[in-house]
């Protein structure tokens, strides 16, 4: 097997490594510090090394030009226990082949050297260019995971594809793999193909020439946010282009292909945009957690948003008291981070410059437990099942008419629930409704429903 030397200054963290890896038949060194790393590593060159960041004396990630000049092309994987967009990429850049994040589960550590010791060599560095500030902001397991997948994005051409809820920062990690990227001083073109009528995302996208943005986007990236709302016929071309490796339209001069980055709210697990890519060629996902997930990141995220609005304003920022983090942590937030930066923001304005309290959050009438914010999800959900098979249904006739039938199928199902439950009685359902009695009666008539 190979020889693996593990650098980290926690006994019981090398103890339970060696361990691990030394009943997998790989013979194992260990050191508590860069120096003895260094002496260990001319001993004996190690096919992989596992490389605390917070080391005594000295920071493991600005000895890896050491260590690489005595290990040669040893895979060296960066291990933290506080990782953040800057140390990931950091990483990377100095040439960690991969990142892991304590506490980590060893059988991931044991998935992960096998890959780096069968790639040895393979270092995703992407040069000393001066990088972006980070713009995600978050210390939680789950976010020091999309940290780390965002650096190795950085240092690939491969297409990505980010996924996450509405309102958890999609943008902001396709911004950042840009920034941090070999390509971030060419362009950045960004499109949302929600905001596209259907009819002109091909032209948006292709164009007839070079107005196209996937041409204009040659030699930098192109990020294509919700790529849900584009026909399969458009999804398989933008497939097409990255298997092919082209970023231009067809029958336009050979340029600098542009690296695609696509959004979907959709679980990342639905990739029916890349069924056509070469193995070679399948995207690299990043998956968002939801905020309810993370929610250790609500207070560096609420003192994040308040320096920012401070800074926007030109005021002193404002204090923040537990109780306000408490509420904030309880409450549901279904616009996840980009609700809660809004709310903060409102806090900030109705304090007048106090420490921010659990009055000052915006009222919050959707119930008790997320009721409705769970019932709205479903709805969300259910109207993009019924959107995807209308469109196959009906998207091909001379003049579709989803926005009329989608109209009437919801009205049509709030105005029956409104008479049921208030037995019949019109009046009653038109006020619920929050429609006068005529208008209701013309409605009901119009789509044919019988009281």
């Amino acid at each position: 097997m190979s020889r693996v030397l593990v650098v980290d200054d926690e006994p019981a963290i090398g103890w339970s490594l060696k361990e691990m890896l030394s009943d997998e038949g790989h013979d194992v060194d260990l050191a508590a510090n860069v120096g003895e790393a260094l002496a260990a590593t001319t001993r004996h060159a190690p096919d992989a090394i596992l490389l605390d960041v917070r080391l005594p004396g000295r920071d493991g990630i600005e000895a890896i030009p050491d260590l690489r000049a005595v290990a040669g092309d040893a895979a060296i994987v960066v291990m933290t226990a506080f990782g953040d967009l800057d140390t990931a990429v950091r990483a990377v850049r100095a040439g960690a082949c991969d990142y892991l994040v304590k506490p980590f589960d060893l059988e991931h550590v044991s998935a992960v050297v096998a890959r780096a010791v069968a790639e040895r060599g393979g270092g995703a560095s992407v040069g000393a260019a001066d990088a972006a500030p980070p713009t995600l902001v978050g210390s939680s397991p789950a976010m020091q995971e999309v940290f780390r997948a965002i650096a190795v994005a950085a240092g690939s051409d491969l297409p990505v594809l980010v996924s996450g809820p509405a309102g958890s920062g999609r943008e902001l990690a396709a911004r950042a793999i840009h920034a941090h990227s070999r390509r971030h001083d060419g362009p950045l073109l960004v499109t949302s193909l929600s905001a596209l009528a259907p009819g002109t995302i091909a032209t948006e996208l292709f164009g007839g020439d070079s107005t196209g943005l996937v041409a204009r986007a040659a030699g930098g990236t192109l990020l294509v946010k919700d790529i849900e709302a584009a026909t399969s016929e458009v999804q398989e071309r933008l497939a097409g282009l990255v298997d092919s490796g082209h970023g231009t339209a067809p029958g336009q001069e050979a340029a600098p292909p542009a690296r695609l980055i696509v959004t979907t709210s959709r679980p990342a697990t639905a990739t029916g945009p890349w069924h056509g890519l070469a193995p070679t060629r399948q995207p690299l996902t990043i998956a968002l957690p939801p905020l309810a997930a993370r929610l250790e990141d609500v207070e560096s995220l609420v003192r994040t948003f308040l320096a920012r609005h401070a800074a926007t304003t030109r005021t002193r920022p404002t204090g923040v008291s537990p109780e306000f983090l408490a509420a904030a942590r309880a409450r549901a937030w279904p616009g996840d981070v980009r609700e809660l930066r809004a709310a903060v923001e409102h806090a900030a304005v109705v304090a007048r410059g106090s420490t921010l309290r659990p009055e000052h959050l915006p009222s919050d009438d959707r119930g008790a437990g997320g009721t409705v914010d769970a019932a709205t999800r479903q709805v969300g959900a259910a109207i993009r099942e019924w959107a995807a098979a209308a469109r196959a249904a009906f998207g091909r006739l001379p003049e579709p008419d989803l926005h009329d039938r989608t109209v009437r199928l919801v009205e049509a199902t709030l105005l029956r629930e409104a008479l049921a439950h208030t037995g019949g009685n019109r009046t009653a359902a038109a006020r619920l409704l929050g429609l006068d009695r005529a208008t209701l009666r013309t409605k009901l008539r119009q789509l044919g429903i019988d009281d």
